[in-house]
């Protein structure tokens, strides 16, 4: 069974152009951000480096780190559960990464037809018990070139 992306050279190459979206998106908001930012990460006084995809830890106002999936539904609609597993450890590492922090969980608008509901969206309702609370999640919608925050969407009631 193939699980590459349609369309591409390869699922890595997918998650770099994907990087590039979010970085022409931080920087159109006069936000500059570099790729691979590593910070020291752990539950314990023992931390150890992890990067994220894009970030800013240079400037005391302005420290930030994000993470990108461009991740989709199935082609059969159904839910991509190992890349659910993906966000989870993603929620993690924000969680473990210092305060003091922006943290961007920037993710692709991928709708369901069936469901009603962004990729995103249902993320967010199944999983928010692990989203960190300092958390911001942005969803591109590639069609219309715009980016949406899903913070209603943490915030509602359940």
């Amino acid at each position: 069974m193939n699980f590459q992306r349609e369309n591409s050279i390869s699922n890595a190459h997918v998650g770099r152009d994907f990087e590039e979206v979010a970085l022409d998106y931080f920087k159109g908001n006069n936000i500059l951000l570099d790729r691979g930012v590593c910070l020291p990460v752990g539950v314990s006084k023992l931390k150890k480096n992890r990067n994220f995809d894009l970030g800013c830890i240079s400037s005391d106002s302005k420290k930030m780190i994000v993470e990108c999936k461009s991740h989709k539904w199935t082609s059969s609609g159904k839910v991509p559960s190992a890349k659910m597993t993906v966000w989870n450890e993603a929620m993690y590492y924000f969680f473990l990464a210092s305060q003091g922090y922006r943290k961007v969980f920037f993710i692709l608008k991928d709708y369901n037809e069936k469901r009603g509901e962004t990729l995103g969206e249902y993320y967010i309702r199944t999983y928010k018990h692990l989203i960190p609370e300092d958390v911001e999640i942005m969803e591109y919608d590639s069609q219309l070139n715009e980016v949406r925050e899903l913070k209603a969407f943490i915030d509602g009631d359940d």
